[in-house]
């Protein structure tokens, strides 16, 4: 993938877009989104993984409810990897993340994922850049496992705008029913934000041979879950999956 310069990228949706407009869209592709998970379970000879990627409020938590929250639960599982455990730890650093993978008929939603051991370790310096570059290769070995053994990956960073993450942050200490989220390593992790900015653009760079990545303008989440909606559905469209016939008597 060619070098993705992030600050040359908008966090606000294209003008054409309207609001009101692209809502009712979002409901259609809702609907079908619901049928074709429906038509994936049936079938059950596909997977789909879900990249979230994003900076601290960023919104993967709501994209997730308001995307993913009509489809059947019994074929989509979430799962969100947080600080390693000291078993975890004792193992490769894909190995938490392997268990996690898809079976044939589910979709697997990633809030955020493998990409927080070539992010985050890097920007704190817990690892090396030998190592950083060591496990690019790792990841793409992986994602190349994964996509061909009938598995989708589709990775989408949440791309959100510095003013409007400090906006959200501030709306965790006055909404009642957000301040829950609250934690003041959040505000500090502002500080490295150019940091930040480079890991992900490494990331890109170099763990798209694969799985492409898809940058989603994050500062209006109307336009944030239509887009994701959409690429996923057409993705499932794509496999050209077909419900099976009755089962023959044995």
């Amino acid at each position: 993938m060619k070098k993705i310069k992030l600050k040359d990228i908008s966090e606000r949706s294209p003008e054409k877009f309207s609001k009101e407009e692209t809502k009712k869209e979002l409901l259609k592709l809702k609907i079908r989104l619901e049928e074709l998970q429906n038509l994936l379970y049936a079938e059950s000879k596909h997977a789909l993984l879900v990249i979230l990627q994003g900076m601290d409020a960023s919104g993967k938590d709501g994209l997730i409810k308001n995307v993913f929250g009509a489809v059947d639960p019994m074929g989509c599982r979430v799962y969100s990897f947080k600080a390693p455990t000291a078993t975890e730890l004792k193992h490769d650093f894909l190995w938490r993340i392997h268990q996690a993978v898809p079976e044939k008929g589910y979709i697997n939603i990633f809030n955020r994922s493998h990409y927080e051991d070539v992010i985050v370790q890097r920007v704190h310096k817990w690892i090396d850049e030998q190592t950083v570059f060591k496990r690019f290769g790792n990841i793409n070995d992986f994602e190349k496992l994964l996509t061909g053994t009938n598995t989708s990956v589709l990775k989408f960073y949440l791309h959100v705008s510095q003013e409007e993450q400090l906006k959200r942050l501030k709306e965790r200490l006055s909404d009642e029913t957000k301040m829950w989220k609250h934690n003041e390593a959040d505000i500090k992790e502002r500080d490295k934000w150019p940091e930040y900015m480079q890991a992900y653009e490494d990331a890109f760079e170099h763990c798209s041979e694969n799985a492409d990545w898809h940058i989603v303008p994050s500062d209006q989440n109307w336009y944030k879950e239509y887009y994701v909606a959409k690429m996923v559905v057409e993705k499932l469209e794509s496999l050209k999956m077909k419900y099976p016939g009755l089962k023959k008597a044995e």
